[in-house]
């Protein structure tokens, strides 16, 4: 007769900690934020000890970049690791990051892709794009135009603005899809309404190369694109375009 309520107890006591850890979190960061690194020590290491991914990656963090403590990579690597067991992916992407740089841990491309790709199959915006650029410039997995833009892509419609802008470069140049100067337009208008500058300039670029008429109707399209985007709405160019 009493299982009921103790699951019921139970289920009450985990969400309290959780909501405890992830307070603690924001603390942390806040301290951190504001150069109380001592502070912020203190509470991200209570949080590892716990075995809160968060807290475990955020004092990896404080030693990849020497906040309050001495710089230590192959520190913050194993706190990383740590974070990736548990499948946080923000652990993923920094973690990639280190293998990509050979930083605390040896240098090895392919454990980097390995990483990016665990991290961009969680729909993280930075490591698709880092995918992305791995697979079109062929460093740790060999080159791949293709593979590259369903990664930028898919970073793109996530509104990230680089994959946006490279979108733009492949069409431009022909690489992974059939050259296309109105697609190429498209998504360096949609990167430089995020603020891309670089994009900015190869729009005009575009320009040079399309009738008046073609140059409205790739802005409408553009505006159209970049509604879906914001609303969370793209499902790719097939559905596009």
């Amino acid at each position: 007769m009493w299982q009921p309520k103790l699951n019921i107890l139970l289920m009450v006591g985990a969400l309290s900690i959780s909501g405890i850890a992830h307070a603690g979190l924001e603390e942390g960061i806040l301290a951190a934020n504001e150069g109380q690194f001592e502070e912020a020590l203190k509470e991200f290491r209570y949080l590892a000890d716990k075995g809160y991914a968060p807290g475990i990656y955020e004092l990896g963090q404080l030693y990849e970049g020497g906040f309050g403590v001495t710089r230590d990579y192959h520190k913050a690597a194993e706190l990383y690791q740590q974070g990736v067991k548990k499948q946080h992916v923000d652990s993923m992407f920094a973690l990639a990051v280190l293998y990509q740089e050979g930083k605390g841990v040896k240098l090895d491309k392919q454990m980097s892709v390995k990483l990016f790709k665990q991290a961009a199959e969680k729909n993280m915006p930075a490591a698709q794009f880092n995918l992305g650029v791995m697979y079109a410039n062929g460093d740790g997995v060999a080159q791949d135009y293709k593979e590259a833009m369903r990664w930028y892509e898919k970073a793109a419609g996530n509104n990230y603005t680089l994959a946006q802008f490279n979108m733009a470069l492949m069409y431009f140049e022909g690489h992974g899809v059939e050259k296309n100067i109105e697609k190429s337009y498209i998504w360096n208008t949609v990167a430089e309404y995020n603020g891309n500058l670089d994009a900015s300039h190869s729009r005009k670029l575009d320009e040079r190369k399309l009738m008046p008429a073609q140059i409205t109707a790739a802005k409408e399209k553009a505006d159209v694109l970049y509604e879906k985007i914001l609303a969370g709405l793209y499902a790719g160019e097939g559905r596009m375009f």
